[in-house]
């Protein structure tokens, strides 16, 4: 249960009831801070509609940092997500693969994406080396983005976890699909 309550558009200002466009819950806890949420919104809009970065591998990323931090709401939300932009059954389970150390089919620029992913949420940072392979196969403005997007979403599973956000039962499936890693 979140540890505030789901606003609904009726909680809000009229010029604040569009906030809710999108009725998920992450948005309506979002609506308590509509600056807050327009400046949440706004980032997250350039990363999945205005960035330049293939969008499979953005969303390959972000899933790869749902999945590290064990985030049910993000991961499930972005598988549904990645498959509307191109991410396969086969694309996630070798995320899973990768991310227990084993080899995988994905191609070595999805790798290296994925270790990106992996080493920013885990050791804060990318590596010299994984950023140097990244750089070797995305322009500047690709990589620049792919790292906004990596951090974006580190940000978007701590406010999920403390505000204990609830994933909406339709999306379970995608997690009896592809489960987390267990705690």
């Amino acid at each position: 249960m979140a540890r505030l309550k789901y606003l609904t558009k009726a909680d809000l200002a009229p010029e604040n009831q569009d906030l809710l466009a999108r009725d998920l819950p992450l948005f309506q806890i979002l609506a308590y801070s509509p600056g807050g949420s327009r400046a949440f919104t706004g980032l997250g809009g350039y990363i999945r509609f205005g960035s330049k970065l293939d969008a499979r591998l953005r969303e390959l990323a972000i899933l790869q940092v749902g999945y590290l931090t064990r985030s049910a709401y993000e991961y499930a939300h972005h598988i549904k997500i990645g498959f509307d932009f191109g991410v396969s059954p086969d694309d996630i389970r070798g995320l899973i693969a990768e991310s227990d150390g084993q080899a995988s089919s994905l191609e070595p620029l999805a790798q290296a994406v994925l270790r990106g992913a992996r080493e920013m949420t885990t050791d804060l940072a990318m590596s010299d080396a994984t950023f140097a392979e990244l750089r070797r196969h995305l322009s500047e403005e690709h990589l620049l983005d792919l790292v906004m997007t990596i951090s974006f979403y580190n940000g978007v599973v701590r406010l999920l976890a403390t505000m204990q956000i609830d994933l909406e039962p339709e999306y379970r499936k995608y997690l009896d699909q592809f489960p987390l890693p267990a705690a």
